[in-house]
């Protein structure tokens, strides 16, 4: 832009505002009553040089409210003592709002009043608190006065400029003290900083910029008081809270979602859902009092004003129609004032699908046909069409035959895909019985219709049926007839024909036995007549339920068949009587006093009244005697004692119709000792069970493997190993008693000493086993020890002499058991000796093992090697790698152990030579 148009339009702009500021005036100056009642009116704005239309006003007070022609009226009861003040924003159309200052004033005469009243009743106070009446003698402490302001308050996006004066802070201490101020804290020294200031001198508080209330809603911070001269506090510091007031500088917004939904043709009335709206301004003002309004779609809907409250209007929601209905909401904050800001959005309130639609037919009538005899076949595909919601439970279609399928010959399906009807044939059809079929078939939902949609709908459906060439049918399909078991061989039972279903005739149709498992019954050929073939028995297992059945096929001459059944319904004759199964009853012999019975069971092949309850006899008296008979049994019991063995028990048994077998049963009754119901020998010998027989086979299992291994175990060859005699031994000789765990060492041997050698040399004999040898040595205190050996067993004692009596040591045995005994303890352990003694016996076993499989060429230098005695005297002893002992027998080393192990030595010598 230009700079000479820049300039025009600065000229411009104060034009454009100047008639409304010069028709607003700066202030007011009003005197109201010291109590001010809601509706009071405190002044006017005067607006008479202004135009009305597009002027907005509002206060920063929410005490007051400015009406559309300038009054100011009280909204709620307040309290004027003192000079108060607020602001009037004045705000034509969209421009800048403009600010009137209004100052009340309290009517000086009611303040004089109220003050004259209050001070008379705190003299009242303090005379009172100054009698001896007084418990706490309060009245004669005086308390400093403190400088208390009230809250002060800022508007929230004040215009410049700035700064400005808020309201003055001062402290009782200034009239005894030169004095300046202070302040610190939120808005001084902390953020937003610098926002607030205080003169020094005068204690007036001022801001300097403008802030918003939804950011900052107060500001609390602390003001001092210090002497001029000495800089010390005259007064405590006080809280000063500066409170943001509110002007409507935010619209509202929605907070909630704007999706809805309500079933059609709902009744007008039905609740839809809420708006919600919220207003970041102060609460309880008009600047968040909320008006909900809507722009579009009032026809169908309304909304609450207050609430946001959704509700349908009309009942004819119609979800075929129109899915969804959007709707325009506008909420206004100020109740819905014109001046007021507000914000607008579209809400989708949805329909529910009901099911107010039925299936409708695309046809009047559907037409079919079908050849007769066919069964589960689809005759016919019946479309519909639904205004519902597809793939809902008010669209998915229900078939039902309401006409014609009294004899259950058809059946209705549905198709899942197209939601057709499906129309079957279950049954076969017969074109002699009926040519065409006339259904009716209705189509139905699988939820019943709601409201007033009226009811289903039906169709008719015709069914043609075509003629085939059929063969023979029997009439009936299945016949019954009565018989008598065992009725006479030639008996005739009756006729079974067929007819032609064209000709309805019999004439030319030949008739077969298809099925007779019994062969009891013959049928004529050429007239379908039916005779007894063999006997007929119901006791027979071809017989079920007294039922037996039979097939039969008629052939016409052109060979066409049909097939009919005949059932015999058996008669059942007293052709049976009461038996004992075969085999022998076991009576178990009592104790003594006692005699044994035994339960005798009847049969009968008959049935009732032919059969049971049974009646028991004895033929014979004296040696049995019969008692608790039931139905079919009876006890038979010893009348005296009777010889072990098989006797005969003569038993006369009959049925209800007191028919029995002649002549009379013989029961065979064995008696004997038993043992788990099976009869044993008298001697009470119990053969072996299965268990013992296994035991036995597999003891002689393993004893046959015991004498393979011992054949195995002697002639294998390579494993005998023969250690020269004139080897050092390898049973060695210890002098070392009762070792404990320190002489455990892995690598030790012991090593027999000079003078046991002779005794120990030769200890080798034959095969590499030791023969037995005894050895009997002197040890220290006069005690013995005796050394056994015998192969590769060892065993040793030696007898001492102790302060306490005589002490025995004994061990025997590779892994060295050692027992001490004496009359204080016993003790039994490990021989770390003959721990050693086993462990080079392994190894000496695998080197054996390798010297025998090869040639002496293979030695290696490290082996075992047999070191022979190195002759009387000798320092040296053996010399062998094996051997890390040394002389054991040499005490030389006791002469360096030290001082304290000589100390010890003297006290065991004196108490050894006491002894």
């Amino acid at each position: 832009m230009a700079p000479g148009g820049l300039l025009c339009l600065c000229l411009f702009i104060p034009l454009l505002s100047q008639p409304v500021e010069s028709c607003i005036p700066h202030s007011i100056q009003a005197q109201v009553p010291v109590k001010i009642n809601p509706g009071y009116v405190v002044s006017q704005v005067p607006l008479g040089r202004c135009g009305r239309e597009g002027l907005y006003m509002t206060s920063s007070d929410p005490h007051f409210t400015v009406k559309r022609n300038g009054t100011i009226v009280t909204v709620h009861a307040i309290v004027v003592m003192k000079q108060r003040s607020f602001w009037v924003w004045v705000t034509e159309g969209g421009g800048q709002p403009r600010r009137i200052d209004v100052q009340l004033t309290p009517d000086p005469e009611q303040v004089r009043n109220i003050n004259e009243t209050k001070r008379e009743r705190e003299s009242l106070v303090r005379e009172y608190l100054s009698t001896e009446k007084f418990p706490w003698n309060l009245a004669r402490k005086r308390s400093k006065r403190r400088w208390s302001p009230l809250p002060f308050s800022i508007i929230e996006h004040d215009l410049p400029p700035f700064p400005k004066d808020i309201e003055l802070v001062g402290s009782d201490s200034s009239v005894n003290y030169s004095v300046f101020y202070t302040i610190r804290g939120p808005g001084v020294t902390l953020p937003p900083e610098k926002l607030f200031s205080v003169d020094r001198n005068t204690g007036m508080v001022r801001v300097h910029y403008a802030v918003d209330r939804e950011q900052y809603k107060q500001f609390v911070f602390e003001a001092q008081v210090f002497d001029r001269k000495t800089g010390k506090e005259t007064d405590r510091p006080l809280d000063i809270t500066v409170l943001v007031e509110d002007i409507n500088d935010n619209a509202p917004t929605f907070s909630g979602p704007l999706q809805f939904h309500v079933a059609e043709q709902s009744r007008t009335g039905t609740e839809v859902g809420v708006v919600a709206a919220s207003d970041r301004d102060q609460e309880g003002t008009l600047h968040t009092k909320i008006r909900f309004s809507l722009l579009t779609g009032s026809q169908l809907f309304t909304i609450h004003p207050q609430s946001g409250m959704i509700s349908t209007r009309s009942s004819t929601l119609d979800r075929e129609v129109q899915t969804a209905i959007p709707v325009v909401v506008e909420i206004r904050d100020m109740n819905g004032a014109s001046n007021g800001l507000f914000s607008t959005a579209t809400a989708t309130i949805s329909l529910v699908d009901i099911n107010d639609n039925p299936p409708t037919f695309r046809e009047t009538t559907y037409k079919a046909s079908i050849a007769e005899n066919q069964a589960d076949v689809l005759v016919l595909r019946i479309p519909v069409d639904d205004k519902d919601e597809e793939n809902t439970k008010n669209w998915k279609a229900k078939f039902v035959i309401t006409e014609g399928n009294e004899n259950g010959i058809f059946r209705m399906d549905t198709d899942s895909k197209t939601n057709e009807g499906l129309l079957y044939v279950v049954k076969p059809l017969d074109y002699e019985k009926g040519k065409v079929i006339v259904l009716r078939v209705s189509a139905q939902n699988e939820v019943p219709l709601v409201g007033s949609a009226g009811s289903w709908l039906s169709v008719p459906v015709e069914l043609s049926v075509g003629d085939v060439d059929e063969g023979p049918e029997f009439i009936p399909p299945n016949k019954t007839i009565r018989v008598k078991e065992n009725i006479p061989i030639g008996s005739v039972l009756g006729i079974y024909t067929a007819l032609d279903p064209e000709t309805k005739s019999s004439n030319g149709i030949k008739y077969f036995s298809v099925s007779d498992p019994g062969s009891w019954v013959s049928v004529a050929e050429a007239t379908g007549e039916l005779k007894v073939a063999n006997t007929i028995d119901l006791e027979s297992p071809l017989v079920t339920n007294a039922m037996y059945t039979i097939t039969i096929k008629a052939v016409d001459p052109s060979l066409k068949s049909g097939i009919g059944t005949v059932t015999l319904l058996i008669d059942d004759e007293n052709d049976n009587v009461p038996v004992v199964p075969d085999g022998e009853l076991v009576l178990c012999e009592e104790e003594e006093g006692k005699m044994g019975s035994v339960v005798v069971h009847a049969e009968d092949g008959d049935r009732s009244p032919y059969s049971a309850p049974f009646h028991f006899q004895l033929t014979e008296d004296g040696k049995w005697r019969l008692r608790d008979a039931t139905n079919t049994s009876v006890v038979l019991e010893q009348a005296v004692a009777m010889a072990p063995g098989v006797h005969k028990v003569p038993l006369r048994i009959t049925d209800l119709q007191n028919k029995g077998s002649v002549p009379d049963q013989e029961v065979k009754v064995r008696v004997c000792r038993c043992l788990g119901g099976e009869c044993v020998s008298r001697r009470g010998s119990v053969g072996l069970g299965v268990w013992g027989v296994l035991a036995m086979l597999l003891a002689l299992a393993l004893l046959l493997l015991l004498c393979i291994f011992f054949v195995f175990a002697c002639t294998t060859e390579g494993d005998k190993i023969y250690i020269d005699e004139s080897s050092g031994g390898m049973l060695l000789k210890s002098n070392t008693e009762a070792p404990g765990e320190e002489v455990k060492s892995a690598s030790l041997l012991m090593v027999p000493t000079s003078s046991d050698v002779d005794a120990l040399d030769g200890s080798m004999k034959g095969a590499g086993l030791l023969d037995q040898k005894s050895i009997t040595l002197p040890v220290g205190l006069g005690g013995l020890q005796t050394m056994t050996q015998q192969g590769m067993y060892q065993s040793s004692r030696r007898d001492f002499m102790t302060t306490q009596g005589q002490s025995s040591f004994y061990s025997t045995g590779h892994y060295g058991n050692a027992n001490y005994n004496d009359s204080l303890f016993y003790k039994q352990s490990h021989l770390s000796a003959l721990h050693t003694w086993e462990t080079n016996g392994l190894y000496l076993d695998k080197k054996l093992g390798y010297f025998a499989g090869d040639s002496d060429e293979c030695y290696a230098a490290d082996v075992v090697r047999v070191f022979g005695y190195e002759g009387e005297g000798s320092a040296a002893g053996s010399v062998g790698c094996c051997s890390d002992l040394g002389d054991q027998d040499n005490l030389d080393f006791l002469d360096s152990l030290g001082s304290k192990f000589k100390t010890l030595a003297n006290i065991c010598m004196d108490r050894e030579e006491e002894d």
